[in-house]
C-alpha cells in the first residue's frame, strides 16, 4: 500500500496527515501556507521523511456542488504540487471537514478566554479526516 500525505490546504496554514500500509490517518501537524514560500521546502522534507507516494487534498466544493473561488485556488496549489513532486494527487470533497475538525478539537484548543488557539492542530485534524474519508472509500472522491 502506498504512503499517503493528506492535505488541508490553506493560504495561512496547510494541515497535514499521514497514512501508510496500516491505512490509519494520523495528523502530523501543519506548515505555513502557500503565502509563505517556505511551505514548499517544508513539504519537500515531509515527502522525503515519510516516503510519500500519493497526495490526498481536500477539495472545497460548495454545499450545492459548485466549484468556487476557493476550489480554484486549490486547483492551482494541486498544479504546483504535481509539477514539483510528480506524484499522484487525489481530490476529496471536504465539505464540512473543517467544521468536524473544530468540533472534535473544540475543548482541546481553547485558551483561558475561550478563544481558539491558532496552532495548526485543527488544520492537521481536518487533513486526517480528509485522508480517512479517502482511505475508507471516500465520499465525493474525484481524481
Amino acid at each position: 500500500m502506498p504512503s499517503y500525505l493528506g492535505i488541508d490546504y490553506g493560504t495561512k496554514r496547510i494541515g497535514l496527515a499521514w497514512a501508510n500500509e496500516l491505512a490509519i490517518a494520523l495528523p502530523i501537524g501543519s506548515i505555513a501556507g502557500i503565502e509563505l514560500n517556505r511551505c514548499w521546502e517544508e513539504l519537500d522534507g515531509v515527502v522525503k521523511e515519510r516516503s510519500i507516494d500519493e497526495f490526498v487534498v481536500g477539495y472545497p466544493i460548495h454545499m450545492g456542488g459548485e466549484v468556487g473561488v476557493r476550489a480554484r485556488e486549490v486547483d492551482q496549489f494541486i498544479g504546483s504540487l504535481s509539477a514539483r513532486f510528480n506524484l499522484k494527487v487525489h481530490r476529496v470533497d471536504e465539505r464540512l471537514t473543517s467544521v468536524a475538525a473544530e468540533e472534535s478539537m473544540s475543548k482541546k484548543v481553547r485558551n483561558k478566554k475561550g478563544r481558539k488557539k491558532p496552532d495548526g492542530r485543527i488544520d492537521a485534524t481536518a487533513a486526517s479526516l480528509i485522508l480517512r474519508d479517502f482511505l475508507n472509500g471516500g465520499f465525493g472522491k474525484n481524481e
